[in-house]
């Protein structure tokens, strides 16, 4: 019920800059928060970021400094903007979205995910 889209991946040197960002629509007024996952080949799905209802904001300790995200709920947007980019930051970046569906007792919770966009950083 919630479909997302992201953009603005790409390849950038390292010191370099990149935004992000993910369109959501669908049943947008049941996400109570959006973020941002990560998945280098090889390894697991990290969670990198978060933005709350309220605009509370979270960070992975490593890249906490370096990456701002951050929340347009007119636009029914969540971006991305990274820092200062390290080879370890390549991965297919994926955004998220937590929800809340149906009414009364027949509410669930639930995980929206975007088809991720590759962020490569490479000299």
């Amino acid at each position: 019920q919630v479909q997302l889209v992201e953009s603005g991946g790409g390849l950038v040197q390292p010191g370099g800059s990149l935004r992000l960002s993910c369109a959501a629509s669908g049943n947008i007024f049941s996400i109570y928060g959006m973020g941002w996952y990560r998945q280098a080949p090889g390894k697991e799905r990290e969670w990198v970021a978060r933005v709350t209802n309220d605009g509370t904001t979270n960070y992975v300790d490593s890249v906490m400094g370096r990456f701002t995200a951050s929340r347009d709920k007119a636009k029914n947007t969540v971006s991305l903007q990274m820092n200062s980019l390290k080879p370890d930051d390549t991965a297919v970046y994926y955004c998220d979205a937590n929800s809340v569906l149906g009414t009364g007792m027949v509410a669930y919770e639930a995980d929206f995910w975007g088809q991720g966009t590759q962020v490569t950083v490479s000299s």
